[in-house]
């Protein structure tokens, strides 16, 4: 059974194979054997039932051998890695702005046994970096030299950081696979559209998005449409507004006043009711003031995520 595991690749845990002649301990800095070349990660104690599982599971993740725990000169060895990784990252930028690529270095990773150096970008287009390739190769001798191409939220995913929502990215915290989110999902759920308001960090739209729009879809079950004319228990009127959620209609009747109404109390009719009414600006396509973001740019494109982290 699998007592430990560490966090690898996109949010998901291997389960760590260790000789028996090592042991192991929570939180413990361990060096891994991956298809990377050797690595130094953190061991996490595996929960019984999801040790159960693994070991229960055919389509568990590859576990990984640890081939020893790092000492206090391995540590040393580990922040030495950590700062050749800022200084490779700066002299590779270098080299990109000497050839005039149009690619953008988001992060530089240098595998523990220093066989492997990973440089991750973005790029709006395919770029030709085989000039660069030739020059790194000169900078970096004896390593292999691995130019890994990203999409923006690829790249918001290995920065880490907090949401608006003040909790850390999903895409850094949990999610494992981008699913497509178009800017419907935000008009369905009623929220305001405007870039600030429905973009993340990484310039396109909230993977939150996609959560609670099922909800919202059954909700809106049964909901009249804005505009639309409508019986009340005060009489006729125009729908102004919809409150999914709670399953009321905002309504506007012919004195003027807006009411609230659960959906099961109003009846659609067909008749010209003489009511004017302001429809919600989240429900238009309006830029914020100081945006002048097309809001389709937002939506998923190929350059939102390669799955190449």
């Amino acid at each position: 059974m699998y007592k430990f595991a560490v966090e690898y690749i996109k949010n998901t845990f291997y389960p760590l194979e260790i000789p028996e002649t090592l042991n192991v301990s929570d939180g413990q800095m361990v060096l891994v054997r991956t298809e990377k070349g050797e690595e130094a990660l953190k061991a996490f104690a595996v929960n019984s039932n999801v040790a159960k599982c693994w070991n229960c599971c055919k389509h568990k993740p590859e576990p990984l051998h640890v081939i020893r725990i790092l000492s206090q000169r391995d540590l040393q060895t580990l922040d030495d890695i950590k700062k050749e990784e800022v200084e490779a990252f700066f002299k590779c930028k270098a080299l990109v702005e000497q050839h005039k690529l149009v690619m953008n270095l988001v992060q530089c990773r240098i595998t523990f046994d220093k066989r492997k150096i990973t440089f991750y970008y973005t790029a709006p287009e395919r770029v030709d970096f085989r000039a660069l390739l030739k020059d790194l190769t000169q900078v970096f001798t004896r390593v292999r030299i691995d130019l890994r191409h990203i999409g923006v939220r690829d790249e918001t995913s290995i920065m880490d950081g907090c949401g608006i929502c003040g909790r850390p990215f999903c895409c850094s915290s949990f999610l494992r696979k981008f699913g497509s989110i178009n800017v419907k999902l935000a008009k369905d759920q009623g929220m305001p559209i405007t870039p600030g308001k429905i973009s993340g960090t990484c310039g396109r739209l909230l993977c939150c998005l996609n959560y609670e729009y099922s909800n919202y879809i059954d909700a809106a079950k049964g909901m009249p449409p804005i505009g639309s004319s409508v019986m009340t228990p005060d009489g006729l009127g125009k729908v102004c507004s919809l409150h999914f959620m709670c399953g009321k209609v905002a309504v506007k009747t012919e004195d003027g006043k807006i009411r609230e109404f659960a959906k099961g109390d109003i009846e659609m009719v067909d008749a010209d009711v003489n009511v004017e009414i302001d429809v919600p600006v989240m429900n238009t396509y309006a830029d914020d003031e100081n945006d002048n973001i097309d809001i389709k740019q937002l939506e998923d494109d190929r350059n939102s995520s390669t799955g190449n982290v």
